[in-house]
């Protein structure tokens, strides 16, 4: 059986980096890993981006100085990337009662995370760490997956990218 590729790199970003892996079935694997400092995130992009030859974006929460490390890394590359913040991937894929504070949305994320698991038939996590949570849902909201509360609109961002 050749490898699955994948296409889509979504990266929850901070010195604890969640990340999640899709090609064209879905959700192919997903983590979180904590570097100590920034020269150490930055040392590490490369290495990152090496694991996925065909890689044809990465999806990035969030800004700031640790967003640049990745959009020249991926520039240089030739991978296009997208900086997303987690109020439009929010409004997607979480229900307005699951947003009202951080804390709601964060354990809303884990849950709507298992179902984009579960669905995809990766493993199943014997733990989820929030960062890898948001990975995997930005991921999913930049493939048009949707929440399973709204499965009849999957593909269908109503505009929203």
């Amino acid at each position: 059986m050749p490898p699955i590729e994948v296409r889509l790199l979504a990266i929850d970003l901070g010195l604890r980096c969640g990340w999640a892996a899709f090609g064209s079935c879905g959700l192919i694997a997903y983590g979180s890993r904590h570097y100590g400092n920034r020269t150490m995130l930055r040392k590490a992009i490369p290495r990152i981006l090496d694991e996925y030859p065909q890689l044809e974006l990465i999806v990035v929460e969030g800004g700031g100085d640790l967003f640049v490390p990745w959009q020249k890394e991926a520039a240089r590359r030739g991978i296009a990337v997208k900086q997303v913040m987690g109020e439009d991937w929010r409004k997607a894929l979480l229900l307005p009662r699951q947003r009202r504070s951080g804390a709601d949305a964060k354990a809303a994320a884990d849950g709507v995370a298992r179902d984009v698991i579960e669905r995809s038939g990766a493993k199943r996590p014997t733990s989820l760490r929030h960062d890898a949570a948001e990975a995997i849902l930005v991921g999913a909201w930049a493939t048009s997956f949707r929440s399973p509360r709204d499965e009849s609109s999957r593909g269908d961002t109503g505009g929203r990218r």
